[in-house]
């Protein structure tokens, strides 16, 4: 839902410097072309110039650089992207349900959940689930026994978490995620006969202010917990196999997988479909590119890419040709720098 706020309130909300109407209000949020007088929209890229000269936006969230250029009021900061998120926040709040239970929802005798929580329809809670304060369950929810889950956090519909998982406060998790469910954990029988299940028997531990895409999946760990640390962000379609760490705030981008027992240090990004392989370390400060493929330990922060740029298929081939032909080509090259 939106609410209605003055410039001069929302210039104090985000720390900028108001140019124009303290008194004017605005109650959402819109792209320059499209704003309308009661709504907010920001620039921070030059090639929007044109669309700013001319938009009907009632305030714009920029840097000094573009005051010049806006015909309307302005609100003007440093960083423009993060002062319009921290806008759009206050401008369109979250939905607040209000605190009851819906009688479909199955909950167990042991459990205990405060009464200032939302439990929306069908919501299954097993037993010795224990829930904090102001936390939102939507419709459909699943949470096994021996859950814990702190305060303020928000569980939209069909989300599942298993047996033992540990979510920490103000926690999102966005619909049909599922924590907890068991590592990719088999060992081969003799004589090619098939597969033996290791059972997983660690949790998984979520810390604060975590936030988790739709149908991302977070296995259980083998023997120790899988965890995620504080701030971080996760999006859709997440693969987080067993034992692995994930250090404080750091984000990873939607169908990225991270095979069993990888450590992720604090502060990286994973950007869309990146793998890591099983077993490996990566240091504080890391930022691996799209579709990369990481086969071992990054020890040094930094920017890492292995996924090569589209080109006509044509090209592509004959360049996959000529990658099959690089080791025999590099033995020639050596064989006539010894001579």
């Amino acid at each position: 839902m939106s609410v209605d706020i003055t410039l001069k309130a929302l210039s104090e909300e985000i720390g900028a410097e108001l140019k124009g109407d303290g008194g004017h209000i605005v109650n959402g949020c819109a792209t320059l072309t499209d704003a309308n007088k009661q709504q907010l929209s920001f620039i921070y890229n030059k090639k929007y110039t044109p669309a700013l000269l001319s938009t009907n936006a009632g305030v714009v969230v920029l840097s000094e650089g573009y005051a010049n250029d806006c015909p309307t009021n302005a609100l003007i900061v440093d960083n423009p992207y993060l002062a319009y998120a921290q806008a759009a926040t206050i401008l369109h709040s979250s939905i607040v349900n209000e605190r009851s239970v819906h009688p479909t929802a199955v909950i167990a005798e042991t459990s205990v959940m405060p009464t200032s929580c939302y439990i929306g329809p069908h919501v299954i809670i097993a037993d010795n689930v224990q829930i904090g304060e102001g936390c939102s369950i939507g419709a459909g929810v699943i949470i096994g026994e021996g859950v814990k889950i702190g305060d303020d956090a928000q569980l939209f519909a069909n989300v599942t978490l298993c047996n033992q998982v540990n979510i920490g406060h103000r926690v999102i998790v966005h619909p049909g995620a599922v924590i907890g469910s068991d590592g990719f954990g088999l060992a081969p029988k003799p004589n090619k006969q098939g597969w033996q299940k290791i059972p997983q028997i660690g949790s998984v531990l979520i810390g604060d202010d975590v936030e988790i895409g739709a149908n991302t999946t977070i296995d259980r760990g083998a023997l120790e917990d899988t965890i995620i640390g504080n701030g971080v962000k996760i999006d859709n379609q997440v693969m987080i196999a067993h034992n692995v760490i994930i250090g404080d705030h750091t984000a990873i981008a939607g169908c990225a997988g991270i095979a069993g027992s990888t450590t992720i240090g604090k502060h990286c990004t994973l950007a869309g479909g990146v793998g890591l392989v099983g077993h490996i370390s990566i240091a504080d400060g890391v930022h691996i590119t799209g579709m990369t493929m990481v086969t071992h330990s990054i020890k040094e922060p930094g920017a890492y890419s292995s996924g090569t740029p589209f080109q006509k298929n044509s090209d592509w081939l004959k360049n996959a040709v000529r990658f099959k032909q690089l080791d025999r080509l590099s033995r020639k090259i050596n064989q006539v720098l010894k001579k």
